[in-house]
């Protein structure tokens, strides 16, 4: 993952997960890139599990100690937030699937914050796909 990735954006960390949601579930996820976090495979087992059963607005999901509830789901992404933040301004997180990748974008703050942080995935898709063709 490129440094301007990160650079001037509201995230505090991302992810990119190789995602084959055919694949069978007892197969650790493979973190592709991080930054800002320090998450292991097995860490993201649950959460890969949970976009896997593809029931997104009944039950809440953990990525690390962090517990988030989906607010907005769209054709290749979904946005969450953290229920038990411990910032003040609120967490949130932004999955998007990207080909065979989901990029996990972790960001703090509210309103604001959220769309700051979907510009900085939008652009980064595109990066993506431009690499990927």
């Amino acid at each position: 993952m490129s440094k301007c990735f990160l650079s001037g954006a509201p995230l505090k960390g991302a992810l990119l997960l190789n995602y084959d949601p055919s694949g069978p579930s007892r197969l650790l996820p493979i973190i592709a890139e991080q930054e800002g976090t320090s998450f292991k495979a097995i860490d993201m087992q649950p959460f890969l599990d949970y976009v896997k059963q593809n029931n997104l607005q009944m039950e809440i999901f953990s990525i690390g100690r962090s517990q988030y509830m989906v607010t907005s789901i769209h054709e290749h992404w979904f946005c969450a937030r953290c229920i038990n933040a411990s910032n003040p301004d609120g967490e949130g997180v932004i999955i998007m699937q990207i080909g065979a990748y989901l990029l996990v974008a972790l960001y703090e703050g509210s309103l604001g914050s959220a769309s700051q942080a979907m510009v900085a995935v939008d652009q980064f898709e595109c990066q993506l796909n431009k690499r990927s063709h």
